[in-house]
């Protein structure tokens, strides 16, 4: 007997779309086939509705704890959920204190076991301040290790020399893992910030001119340089620019181990949209032009980037506000939206509905060892996604479900509402409401093969 039968539904999976019955039994896909027979303790009826493999989130921002103020795991995995997730993977910082070793790493993991509506795993940091403690982390279970190549903006999550992000490589080579990247250059964007306001500059378009493209290509650069080097595993996060995107590319095929993220935002937004929205589009690295969107586009359609993660980054609204920009909070709130900047967006751009699977939840799931999540194939857990393709709606403030109403896609017209999120058979999100407590579950990551790229 099933648990669940989800009947009817248009399932979308690697090698296509078709109409399909899927069959859960304790938690997980155990048949998918054109009509399932026998007997279910509970039905599902899909017809008409598309069914996604719930989406990966690997890099978001739920600081929690000691910024529960700005966001938590609670409003964060709820808003999650409602836009079509199933997991995510919460980055070290902007707790307080950041996740620099087995102590914060446990706190952050027991605040998620009580709050989370989602599985979750998480990043430990890579700081020159916890380079002898990355083996503790790795032995927690943390996904991978965070760092940045410019300011983090926050005092306490230093960035690391070239001579300490080489040790670091190495040193997460030894353990398996995974370097995650903020590649900017600090040389050049602490320089031109400096010169910019020393000048007068405070404004949008001044922020825009002190984190050049250059500052990311170098910083790419450099980056694929030492993992080369160290043979490390490295993910490059939040690329904008179809140069720095081209450098790992041509890197992974002479044999780097490298996966290239973007954001919903840098597909869907220009620097002209931040000077006419201002804050609510404040992020680092920064918007670009529309070249560098259709460059982005066309590298998606090629396959070069590999996965999609929303970078969700909110604060409260008073680190929002103010006349100088560079001191505003940088960060965006859009961790309900990706789905549907891809399936709005992404079809427009000639993306296939398979395509938008692989990038917002099978990729993730693979490359970081994420087991049985990410897929809708018999043995994988029953994350299931029921999208109503034909539905065109507008995204209010009265849709989100993070902590802040603040986000640049409120207003926004998408095509192709979620209708439902279940989690492991269990339905987490149901058209606006969540019927069941928290239950999301700590991931520990599964080892992934060293030779293995996305």
């Amino acid at each position: 007997m099933y648990d669940l039968l989800v009947r009817g539904g248009q399932v979308v999976r690697e090698g296509g779309v078709e109409q399909a019955d899927l069959g859960v039994v304790e938690g997980r896909i155990v048949d998918v086939a054109p009509e399932l027979g026998g007997p279910a303790r509970e039905e599902l009826d899909a017809r008409g509705l598309h069914v996604f493999p719930g989406a990966v989130d690997i890099h978001v921002h739920f600081n929690e704890p000691g910024r529960t103020d700005w966001e938590g795991i609670s409003t964060g995995s709820r808003a999650l959920v409602a836009g079509g997730g199933t997991v995510f993977a919460d980055m070290p910082l902007n707790s307080t204190p950041p996740v620099l070793d087995r102590a914060t790493f446990e706190a952050k993991r027991q605040a998620g076991e009580r709050e989370s509506y989602a599985d979750f795993a998480l990043w430990g940091g890579l700081t020159p301040r916890n380079m002898d403690r990355l083996p503790e982390l790795a032995g927690a279970g943390a996904v991978g290790f965070k760092a940045f190549m410019s300011h983090s903006g926050l005092e306490e999550f230093e960035s690391p020399d070239d001579y300490t992000l080489y040790e670091g490589m190495k040193a997460a080579r030894e353990l398996g893992l995974i370097v995650a990247l903020h590649a900017e250059s600090d040389s050049i964007t602490s320089g031109l910030a400096r010169r910019i306001r020393g000048e007068g500059g405070r404004g949008v378009r001044d922020y825009l001119r002190s984190r050049p493209a250059i500052a990311e290509v170098e910083a790419v650069n450099r980056a694929l340089l030492l993992a080369e080097e160290t043979e490390a595993k490295l993910h490059l996060v939040h690329l904008s620019t179809g140069r720095a995107v081209a450098l790992a590319a041509e890197a992974r095929a002479r044999g780097v181990n490298v996966s290239i993220e973007t954001c919903p935002h840098y597909l869907m937004f220009t620097g002209e949209d931040m000077e006419r929205l201002g804050a609510v589009l404040k992020c680092a690295p920064p918007l670009r032009d529309t070249a560098e969107v259709d460059a982005l586009w066309t590298a998606i359609r090629e396959g070069r980037i590999d996965t999609i993660g929303s970078d969700h980054s909110p604060s409260t609204l008073d680190l929002k506000t103010g006349e100088d920009f560079f001191s505003i909070w940088g960060g965006i709130a859009g961790v309900q939206s990706t789905l549907a900047v891809l399936l709005t967006e992404g079809r427009e751009h000639g993306l296939s509905l398979p395509d938008i699977a692989r990038l917002s939840a099978r990729t993730p799931a693979r490359r970081f060892g994420l087991a049985g999540k990410g897929r809708l194939d018999p043995g994988a857990d029953a994350d299931l996604v029921l999208v109503d393709l034909d539905t065109e709606w507008v995204h209010t403030t009265d849709d989100l479900h993070t902590r802040w109403k603040f986000s640049p896609y409120v207003g926004r017209t998408f095509r192709g509402q979620v209708r439902r999120t279940l989690l492991r058979g269990q339905t987490v999100y149901q058209d606006g409401t969540f019927p069941n407590p928290p239950q999301g579950r700590f991931l520990r990551p599964a080892p992934v093969p060293q030779e293995e790229t996305a």
